[in-house]
């Protein structure tokens, strides 16, 4: 199988931030776990990224003194293929993932996690350029309501929309968790 899921910054940290949603992470969950398990019905490889970033001390959510780094209580456990900690929005930069989707002859990328329009986004995005068919499961991706310059709320809905909207076609097969299984 050439083909590798991607579990993206699925982790404590967000529960710590004061924008957490937990009917939105439940929501999110539903669905990140349908995929997991899928995906380890067939077969498929598992990485799990993680976002660190900053100080490491405990008020760092993004630290691993804070316990943020942790999987997110609900995930369903799995053995990751590969584990990658990251310090940027593309897991592909200063990682040797890149290297490892190589070495294991990976052809197709499915993304999901933690935060559709700014991590998974970027991944994909990322990803695409280097040459990986991508698929973007909106539905196995969490993000939450935003201010907006104007002061305006962004709800998390409307951003899921958007990237959605950008990603489709041209970066990415953009599909719900059952369609990246069936392909």
């Amino acid at each position: 199988m050439h083909t590798c899921l991607f579990v993206i910054d699925a982790q404590e940290s967000f529960r710590q931030r004061t924008d957490w949603n937990a009917a939105l992470a439940a929501q999110y969950l539903t669905h990140q776990n349908a995929l997991v398990d899928g995906a380890k019905a067939q077969g498929m490889q598992i990485v799990r990224i993680v976002h660190s970033q900053g100080a490491n001390e405990v008020a760092n959510p993004f630290s691993e003194a804070s316990g943020g780094l942790q999987p997110l209580a609900g995930l369903v456990q799995f053995r990751a293929a590969a584990t990658f900690v990251k310090s940027r929005h593309s897991a592909l930069v200063g990682t040797d993932l890149q290297v490892w989707l190589t070495e294991n002859h990976m052809r197709k990328i499915i993304v999901s996690g933690i935060r559709t329009e700014q991590c998974c986004e970027t991944t994909t995005r990322h990803a695409s350029d280097l040459g990986w068919e991508v698929d973007f499961v909106v539905d196995a991706t969490l993000t939450f309501d935003m201010i907006q310059p104007d002061g305006t709320t962004l709800r998390a809905a409307d951003i899921k929309s958007r990237t959605a909207t950008v990603l489709h076609q041209r970066f990415a097969r953009v599909c719900t968790v059952q369609q990246a299984l069936a392909a």
